[in-house]
């Protein structure tokens, strides 16, 4: 008789390569049960084989398309209905690194249905469900061009952006609760994102760019230290409590009914 794990199933969203393998991996080693999304079948395939066989866990994979809205449906039906899932790990995402007017629709449309979309819909999906045991984890994966714009990233930095703020969004909203909601923002770090961005990885500047390990392993360093935004390659950790005091700081700056004085504009 199988004995029920008390961490859960953690699933792992683009888990067949890149930081989503490395979640998957890390996940494991803890001992928690897995579910894996990715489009590449056969890939996820021997992952979730290797996984199990190494770690003793229970693993299954599910062939998913996040930028196909059927799929992202079936994706979300598992989180609704399945009482084992302790944890959400919403890594998969999709760059193209290029001016807008250089960019395909359709891969303007993938950014958004992938980044923002199926992110959204499938932290909806399991929430319900956290939210009556009071208790599991969501980890939201953006950038750092969450907080920057390249003449490149528009699109890009646009989706992570939003990642950003409905993360923090939801943090406020599940303060008082058991449940854990993690902003991770890395900076360059070495996976096959790069390359399908349209930027190959061998353009950096390789004394920037961290490994896919390291970078899975600090965010979850941070998770374990409860930080609810982690930067894996900043060192000062004061650099974004300064961002955060001025946008703050801004944001109570706007509110006045009155235009700025730099305007000009006599007041009413």
């Amino acid at each position: 008789m199988s004995s029920v794990n008390t961490l859960g199933t953690a699933v792992v969203t683009g888990a067949s390569s890149g930081l989503g393998a490395v979640y998957a991996d890390r996940l494991a080693s803890r001992g928690h049960d897995l579910i894996l999304v990715a489009r590449r079948v056969e890939r996820l395939g021997v992952l979730a084989k290797s996984l199990a066989e190494k770690y003793g866990v229970a693993v299954r994979a599910i062939a998913a398309d996040l930028s196909v809205p059927e799929d992202v449906s079936r994706v979300a039906t598992e989180l609704e209905t399945n009482p084992s899932i302790t944890m959400l790990v919403n890594n998969a995402g999709v760059s193209t690194l290029a001016p807008v007017l250089d960019t395909t629709k359709d891969k303007v449309d993938a950014m958004d249905k992938v980044n923002v979309t199926a992110l959204t819909e499938l932290t909806y999906a399991v929430l319900p469900q956290f939210k009556q045991r009071n208790h599991g984890a969501i980890i939201n994966i953006a950038s750092v061009l969450s907080l920057h714009i390249l003449p490149i990233s528009t699109v890009y930095s646009a989706t992570k952006g939003y990642v950003m703020n409905f993360t923090r969004g939801l943090q406020q909203e599940l303060a008082d609760t058991g449940i854990t909601v993690q902003l991770v923002l890395p900076a360059s770090t070495a996976t096959e994102l790069w390359d399908l961005s349209g930027v190959p990885l061998a353009q950096l500047d390789q004394a920037t760019v961290m490994s896919a390990q390291d970078c899975v392993d600090a965010a979850l360093a941070g998770l374990d230290q409860g930080e609810l935004v982690t930067l894996p390659s900043v060192e000062d950790k004061t650099l974004w409590e300064q961002f955060d005091t001025a946008r703050l700081a801004l944001f109570a700056g706007g509110r006045s009914g009155k235009p700025a004085s730099r305007y000009g504009l006599k007041n009413t």
